[in-house]
């Protein structure tokens, strides 16, 4: 296929396969980054590398955008200043890259821009599509304000909107940080359990955006989760029993509130979300439930 592809957060643990994917299928990519060409190949593949917005308008031909530009969320504890960091990095950001977009003589023909199942804030045990109301929190205005920044770019540009629930793959995301304490038997659920964690596999990830990105019929929300949601206690006796180790250690409300504040709310609430947009769309998943998942990014 002859299309070239415009990726920022191409450096990323789904940007990284994301590149590799596109270019095995005979695209080819321009990647935003603030590292040298040479490490950015070297995790990326063969792709030209720019280190400036400024440098978007010079890209002789321009067929998509794809957008995952964005400091982790739950990397560090949300103080104002932290919170300021998160939305220059989203939505600051991606409007400096839409203003770029704008001064070409050719908008692209589609853009799949990031998002996140916060959007929805907590919805307890509720199920969420995308037509699901949101809860006024930090995260849900986060989102908010990230997605309005890429339908600003209009014209004849089809816009689609990842919301990306937790990703779980090889050497990398959220699940590395957990993996320590669980192979030691001591992990456990966080708080009661109950809330929902929505998840999907780094590959059908990876896959759900390229279909996003081939399918000219599709724009707005899609919630890029498993079909088979599941609880933070769930998640954890899955994993437990593909390490074969007890996780009979849960960590107290007031433990996480004390250590993350307000941040705690990333991992004591919840949505229950399911992708009913794509599977409308036809998409199939490789990894639809978690235990599979898990077995395949931990065995």
């Amino acid at each position: 296929m002859n299309q070239h592809i415009l990726i920022t957060g191409g450096t990323g643990f789904i940007g990284q396969l994301l590149c590799h994917q596109l270019h095995y299928e005979g695209r080819s990519l321009t990647v935003l980054s603030r590292r040298d060409d040479a490490e950015v190949q070297r995790l990326c593949g063969r792709v030209q590398v720019i280190h400036s917005l400024d440098d978007v308008p010079t890209i002789p031909t321009l067929d998509a955008v794809i957008n995952l530009a964005g400091e982790g969320i739950a990397e560090k504890r949300w103080t104002q200043k932290r919170k300021q960091t998160l939305w220059d990095s989203r939505i600051t950001f991606t409007d400096e890259l839409v203003a770029q977009l704008q001064r070409r003589a050719a908008l692209p023909e589609a853009m799949i821009s990031g998002s996140a199942v916060g959007y929805y804030g907590d919805q307890g045990e509720a199920d969420v599509t995308e037509a699901t109301e949101p809860r006024n929190e930090f995260t849900h205005r986060l989102c908010a304000a990230w997605e309005a920044s890429a339908t600003r770019l209009g014209g004849d540009t089809r816009v689609c909107l990842s919301r990306t629930g937790l990703v779980i793959g090889r050497d990398g995301g959220f699940l590395q940080q957990m993996l320590p304490l669980f192979r030691l038997g001591l992990g456990g659920r966080l708080g009661n359990g109950r809330q929902y964690m929505p998840w999907i596999h780094r590959q059908d990830m990876v896959q759900g955006l390229i279909h996003l990105l081939d399918s000219p019929e599709l724009s707005g929300a899609f919630n890029l989760t498993a079909p088979e949601p599941v609880t933070n206690a769930g998640f954890t006796r899955a994993l437990a029993q593909v390490l074969n180790r007890p996780a009979c250690l849960p960590a107290p409300p007031v433990a996480l509130r004390l250590a993350l504040g307000e941040m705690a709310r990333l991992l004591l609430t919840g949505q229950k979300a399911r992708p009913a947009r794509l599977l409308e769309a036809g998409f199939v998943f490789q990894y639809p439930s978690v235990e599979q998942a898990l077995t395949e990014a931990v065995g």
